[in-house]
């Protein structure tokens, strides 16, 4: 992609994106998580059933007049996006690849935090940490992550989440609101990390999947290649081999979610095809 085409595409993607976020999906992101803790803003004079523990002794004793100290959430979030970038998803069939409807979603919360005025930065992984784009503000930065996510197609044929929660855990001393965005393909979850993970921070998991890996047309012998590990295989899909896939998937992917919903991570499972913009209202109103 060269860079005029670059370009465009970031800036389609900016107003289709930053249009979303002017509707009420900014409302229930401001509401979905929490800050920090409260801090000071303002002293008024008491009122009849304010808390007595606010009182600024101080300054009553100065005015000779009761007044409490007035404290307000500190709003700053940081938002971190753990974007999968393994080979698997480069794969698209009717609607996009995977990596493109990552990158609208992923410039939806980019945006939707900017508004927010809180700082959000990137992590893209395969079977390692490939780039780390530190957590700041203002719009050129959510620019930059946008133009990261779409430029960057030297997709790698290994995957491994384990080196990225590592990472974060290593790195991520504060609480983070953290979007881990993949596929899930894989098998190699190691437990121990993905509970330390969600025990510090704020983890929403969201699971994007292409329609045909849920459900496999019936075509006979066909020739497929493994995009990760490049190997090809014949394989029949005949009925009963697509059922047994579509039960092994099924059970994958239920194994998937029980596991992040034991440590108490949010869970939106998307296709392709699904309006995103309406799956993450709706969670982010309920959270």
């Amino acid at each position: 992609m060269d860079t005029k085409e670059l370009l465009k595409k970031v800036r389609q993607i900016e107003i289709k994106t930053k249009k979303q976020s002017n509707d009420i999906l900014t409302g229930s992101y401001h509401s979905a998580f929490k800050g920090r803790g409260l801090t000071f803003s303002e002293v008024r004079p008491y009122s009849f059933g304010d808390d007595i523990r606010r009182i600024d002794w101080k300054v009553t004793a100065r005015l000779s007049e009761p007044h409490v100290k007035i404290m307000e959430e500190e709003r700053e979030l940081t938002i971190l996006l753990l974007v999968d970038h393994s080979a698997s998803m480069s794969y698209g069939t009717k609607n996009a690849e995977k990596s493109d409807y990552v990158a609208e979603i992923a410039a939806l919360i980019t945006l939707s935090a900017l508004k927010n005025n809180d700082k959000v930065g990137l992590i893209t992984f395969t079977d390692k940490v490939e780039k780390v784009l530190k957590p700041a503000k203002g719009r050129f930065h959510a620019l930059k992550i946008i133009r990261e996510l779409i430029f960057n197609d030297n997709f790698s044929p290994y995957s491994s989440i384990n080196d990225a929660i590592q990472y974060v855990n290593k790195v991520f001393k504060r609480r983070t609101i953290i979007f881990l965005i993949s596929d899930f393909l894989i098998d190699d979850y190691n437990e121990k990390h993905f509970r330390k993970l969600c025990a510090y921070h704020d983890v929403t998991v969201i699971r994007v999947q292409d329609p045909i890996e849920k459900i496999i047309p019936t075509l006979g012998y066909i020739k497929i290649t493994d995009i990760e590990s490049n190997t090809s295989y014949w394989i029949n899909l005949n009925k009963k081999n697509v059922q047994s896939y579509i039960e092994y998937r099924n059970k994958k992917n239920e194994q998937v979610k029980k596991m992040f919903e034991k440590f108490s991570a949010g869970f939106i499972d998307l296709t392709t095809n699904d309006n995103y913009l309406k799956s993450l209202i709706k969670y982010f109103s309920e959270k």
